[in-house]
């Protein structure tokens, strides 16, 4: 675990290993979130970079009658 300073314009540099781990890049947009008294940061991702992420998945599903 590595532990961040908050400037005095409430601004946080993620560390370089975590950023590289992650792929962010300058410009990229990422979500806060609070959830029981922490934060999390959940980087959002390009639609072209989730290609490919389910491939292989069983898209065929039983469907009533009436939703044909």
């Amino acid at each position: 675990m590595q532990t961040i300073t908050v400037s005095p314009k409430y601004q946080i540099v993620i560390p370089k290993l975590i950023r590289e781990s992650l792929k962010i890049r300058p410009g990229q947009k990422i979500q806060i979130v609070e959830y029981n008294g922490r934060i999390e940061l959940i980087p959002q991702r390009d639609i072209e970079e989730l290609r490919g992420l389910v491939k292989g998945i069983d898209t065929r599903l039983e469907r009533e009658p009436d939703r044909v």
